[in-house]
């Protein structure tokens, strides 16, 4: 019985030193796969490009002044679209919609 209780141990810990073993390998092989992934993305050219304080911060002003500028014509031009939208509306002469929209295109109007 004890050596029954031996032989299980050792079979128990041969076990777990394979999966310990197979989780090693796994782990080996993430770590090439994420390396190569790293290195084909120039990581380590991203990570010079972000430690130069002053190139970031002009790439950073120029890109928010463009965020702004797009967001400002896009704003523009969907609303000119619908604008010309709703006053198509209106001269189709639906009874309820139209004189909401008719107010809507008014207001707009006199805004400008």
């Amino acid at each position: 019985m004890f050596v029954n209780k031996i032989k299980r141990r050792s079979e128990e810990k041969k076990k777990r030193e394979k999966e310990r073993e197979e989780n090693l390998n796994i782990l080996n092989k993430s770590v090439s796969h994420l390396n190569k992934v790293l290195q084909e993305g120039n990581f380590v050219e991203l990570t010079y490009l972000l430690g130069n304080k002053k190139e970031m911060f002009i790439r950073n002003f120029f890109a928010g002044i463009s965020r702004g500028i797009g967001i400002g014509i896009g704003v523009t031009i969907i609303t000119a679209i619908l604008v010309m939208i709703l006053q198509k509306i209106v001269t189709l002469n639906i009874p309820v919609i139209g004189e909401y929209i008719s107010d809507i295109v008014e207001i707009v109007q006199r805004s400008r």
